[in-house]
């Protein structure tokens, strides 16, 4: 039986789009979601990086929630070390007071950004040391209300919205296993420890009152269209956009080189490992990989990151994606 099905939406912006072009392509994106029954649709915090738009997840989330009536919306996720837990627990108490029932807080302590950033962030590079009592924190400020605490979360204080841990390793793993919180990992672009943290976290949970069970969330990419070779189009795309971004980054100025060559790169080498987990082709095909993966990882549910630019291919590959896996 195949899981639930969700939506990363990386808020990516093309060089023929505009920036409130890319933002209306998000509720257009979710409100179809929303038609197709995806579960939720997050949005991940980055910094400092030109094709990415969602440095702010909170403004994200408001917006989407505003124009859906029953998905749930969320952070996949903030990362916390760039923000105090205070501040945190007001967003996300406020998006759950005006959406109630409907928002996620999946948190992180990768910085969402470069060294650079993290310092003009007005942050302490030590602060991902301080994730775990960040998250502890931020659990009681959302948390029923307690009249001898000198500093609440208002709104926040009894709002209960629900806690995620995010990451790509152990260590996220084995938290969300102590704290009892539900886990995704962040298998479509960094999949080296998926099979090991799942198993550590599913080995070591511990039941809180948020959750009585393990919950674990996988995620992977979805290029599908209505021919394979429309959909490798589109996955090749995203490779070498990916690939030219961490060539020329540092502000260098777009290298010459051609597709193919940039592709058989260690660059497009490494870009091609990250995205291993891939889905890529029409209906049969995709749903013959994403079963696999599901299958292999014994996940709760699927976030699927399809990061096409083109809106009308983008809605496609989740359409094509929904009929196929719950039909």
């Amino acid at each position: 039986m195949a899981p639930p099905l969700s939506i990363l939406d990386l808020a990516t912006v093309s060089d023929s789009s505009t920036p409130r072009d890319t933002l209306q392509a998000s509720v257009v994106t979710a409100q179809r979601a929303e038609e197709l029954g995806y579960l939720r649709y997050w949005f991940a915090e980055h910094h400092n990086m030109p094709s990415i738009l969602s440095s702010a997840p909170s403004v994200l989330i408001a917006h989407i929630a505003a124009h859906t009536q029953r998905i749930r919306v969320g952070s996949g996720g903030v990362m916390l070390p760039n923000h105090s837990p205070l501040v945190i627990a007001e967003q996300f108490g406020t998006l759950e007071t005006l959406y109630p029932g409907r928002i996620d807080l999946g948190v992180g302590r990768a910085p969402g950004g470069d060294q650079e950033t993290f310092r003009a962030l007005r942050r302490d590079p030590a602060a991902a040391e301080y994730f775990p009592q960040d998250v502890v924190e931020l659990q009681a400020l959302l948390g029923p209300k307690q009249p001898d605490r000198r500093v609440q979360a208002i709104p926040g204080a009894d709002t209960n919205v629900p806690i995620y841990i995010l990451g790509s390793s152990l260590f996220g793993a084995k938290l969300a296993a102590q704290l009892g919180l539900p886990y995704a990992f962040a298998s479509h672009f960094a999949p080296a420890a998926l099979d090991e943290a799942l198993r550590a976290y599913r080995d070591e949970f511990q039941p809180s009152e948020q959750l009585s069970r393990p919950y674990a969330i996988a995620a992977m990419n979805v290029f599908a269209a209505d021919s394979r070779q429309a959909a490798e189009a589109l996955f090749v795309e995203n490779l070498t956009r990916m690939a030219r971004g961490l060539v020329n980054r540092g502000g260098a100025s777009s290298i010459s080189i051609s597709d193919e060559t940039l592709l058989a790169s260690p660059v497009g080498q490494q870009v091609q490992q990250m995205l291993r987990h891939s889905a890529v082709g029409d209906a049969a095909a995709v749903k013959e990989v994403v079963q696999a993966f599901a299958d292999h990882t014994q996940a709760d549910e699927i976030i699927v990151a399809s990061n096409i630019v083109d809106t009308g291919s983008r809605l496609r590959s989740f359409e094509i994606l929904a009929d196929a896996m719950h039909p």
